[in-house]
């Protein structure tokens, strides 16, 4: 039986917001944007076009406002954690009503903003794997022939969980439903955080990073497993640099396109978040730590 179509907020419609906005929006859900206002302006006047090797090339139109005014089913946020209180800020607790939280950020400490805005069993853990831009504004670039989303919630009715991962799956978006929000969200991080401080770092390609920068990676992949274990993760270094190994060679972290066109990178997200757990849980992390204090010091 098909299920009633879902209404949708879209919080930051970057690369990963936008997508997600569009493909929810091209399988009949009411979405609405919530940006800027010259944002805003320039998707509702503009519509979304997506450049897919996954879904196909396609447009669709947008309703995009500088701040939520009546309630949700869901509220996806997908804006950069650089950027994330000011993008909270036009998301009130009061407008949202009983709608569901998924953030689709990088890290893990998002997750007590979010507590601290909106009632707990509200706020699920999410996490995705996707390669997409935002090329310009309502222009979203999909390299990856993949996007799955992951998601828990510790404090949630399972029932809502699965219902919200029946939505998107049957829009496409290839969802499933985890036991423990810190299994998944550092499940990610194990992977993300030695990608994206190492090709930052270093201004390499993941092929260069495990071509010449080999001890680094396993040092680094081995640091931040040990903390993610720590925390409740059951990845294991063998496996994240295996992954790393299989990567596309030319593949470049978010974090480096940010750094290298000047915009503020998550450097704290990322990489000040294995730190602050390191020290929660009496663990070193040399290497880590190094690769951090460079950036911080290149003003990343």
């Amino acid at each position: 039986m098909a299920q009633s179509p879902w209404s949708v907020a879209v919080v930051g419609p970057g690369g990963v917001g936008g997508l997600v906005g569009a493909v929810l929006t091209r399988a009949g859900h009411p979405v609405v944007f919530v940006a800027r206002p010259d944002t805003a302006a320039g998707l509702t006047a503009g519509g979304l076009a997506v450049t897919s090797v996954q879904y196909g090339d396609f447009h669709v139109p947008a309703t995009a406002v500088p701040r939520l005014a009546s309630p949700v089913d869901v509220c996806v946020v997908a804006a950069k954690a650089t950027a994330l209180d000011a993008a909270l800020d036009r998301v009130p607790a009061e407008a949202l009503g009983a709608g569901l939280v998924l953030p689709l950020l990088n890290g893990v400490d998002h997750m007590a903003a979010l507590r601290a805005r909106f009632p707990a069993a509200q706020v699920l853990a999410g996490a995705i794997r996707v390669e997409s831009t935002r090329v310009a504004t309502g222009s979203i670039a999909h390299t990856s022939p993949f996007c799955a989303i992951d998601i828990a919630g510790d404090a949630t009715p399972r029932v809502r969980l699965e219902t919200l991962a029946a939505q998107l799956s049957a829009a496409g978006l290839d969802t499933s439903v985890r036991d423990r929000e810190a299994a998944l969200l550092w499940d990610k991080l194990a992977f993300l955080a030695p990608l994206a401080l190492l090709t930052t770092a270093y201004r390499a390609t993941a092929g260069e990073v495990r071509e010449r920068r080999r001890p680094d990676l396993e040092a680094v992949a081995g640091e931040v497993v040990a903390v993610a274990r720590a925390a409740g993760a059951t990845v294991d270094g063998d496996a994240v640099v295996g992954l790393f190994d299989r990567v596309p060679a030319g593949m470049r972290s978010s974090m480096q396109r940010d750094v290298e066109a000047g915009r503020p990178a998550e450097v704290d997200a990322i990489g000040g978040a294995v730190l602050r757990a390191a020290a929660r849980h009496g663990l070193d992390v040399p290497v880590t730590r190094e690769l951090v204090e460079r950036l911080r010091a290149r003003g990343a």
